[in-house]
């Protein structure tokens, strides 16, 4: 059964002779419940600054302003601008801005550093958000994404199950997956459920700049073939010999037979740590 909120989105798209752009990945979330929950995971508080991304018709950016003392929403759909303004007219807190936030410098957007990011993001460029928000200079302290369940389980894996971008965003912060969220909450319906998922930022990366390009270098490489073992993988990688990658694998402690998804940050920041001596060895 379609939900009031549904049908009133619906209607809303028809007025204005709209219809979901499946090639942008909209699929409208308007329940309110679960816009509360968003609102709440995020500890949206009085002096904080919100960057949405994907406002779509406003549903979130509406509760996300009654809390938060701005709310800089940014949507990439040119033909929901129009209606944004419209909807949120009486929020004197909304800046709303037409454009993608993979072209955008959050500089340009938050005044302030230890803003948040609240987010109903297309599964499509999920990878690429996450990777911009961690990289940017100027980093939020709080990112809340609602995402497919799927990719949320990858985000959030715990060891056994790792793979790079869990790796990557270890790197920088906390996850966690706090609510599955079914596919009837949104307009249209995907084909998936979704979570929403919550990323503690730390002040800084847990590796310098120098060091944490290694890290990637050494973790693609690793994954590279995901059903090699983590000997094999990395020699292909690197192009090592089996046995030098042998021994930067026995210098971290790590049985050469293992599969890459079985190392823990931890063994990929000490096989980091060892690459140097292996290497000039």
């Amino acid at each position: 059964m379609t939900s009031p909120e549904n049908q009133s989105l619906s209607a809303l798209l028809k007025k204005h002779n709209l219809r979901p752009d499946k090639n942008l990945g909209q699929n409208f979330l308007t329940d309110p419940s679960i816009l509360d929950n968003i609102v709440d995971a995020a500890e949206v508080k009085s002096q904080d600054t919100v960057l949405e991304i994907g406002a779509g018709l406003g549903h979130l950016t509406r509760h996300l302003a009654v809390s938060a003392k701005q709310v800089v929403a940014v949507e990439l759909d040119k033909r929901l601008i129009s209606i944004l303004e419209q909807n949120l007219q009486s929020f004197s807190n909304i800046r709303i801005v037409q454009g993608d936030i993979l072209q955008l410098n959050p500089r340009d957007l938050v005044a302030e550093d230890n803003y948040l990011v609240v987010a109903n993001i297309p599964y499509y460029i999920t990878s690429s958000i996450i990777r911009n928000l961690l990289e940017s200079r100027v980093k939020p302290k709080r990112i809340i994404l609602t995402i497919q369940h799927e990719v949320a389980q990858r985000v959030c894996a715990v060891s056994g199950q790792m793979s790079v971008l869990a790796l990557s965003v270890l790197m920088y912060g906390e996850p966690i997956l706090l609510r599955r969220i079914p596919a009837e909450a949104f307009y249209p319906p995907p084909k998936v459920d979704s979570a929403i998922i919550r990323i503690d930022l730390y002040p800084e990366p847990i590796l310098p700049a120098e060091k944490r390009e290694l890290f990637f270098k050494l973790v693609k490489a690793g994954f590279l073939h995901k059903r090699k073992t983590i000997r094999n993988s990395l020699s292909t990688g690197l192009k090592w010999t089996p046995e030098k990658t042998e021994n930067l694998l026995s210098a971290a402690e790590i049985n050469p037979q293992r599969r890459a998804e079985t190392l823990s940050l931890s063994e990929w920041l000490e096989v980091t740590g060892q690459y140097d001596k292996i290497k000039k060895s």
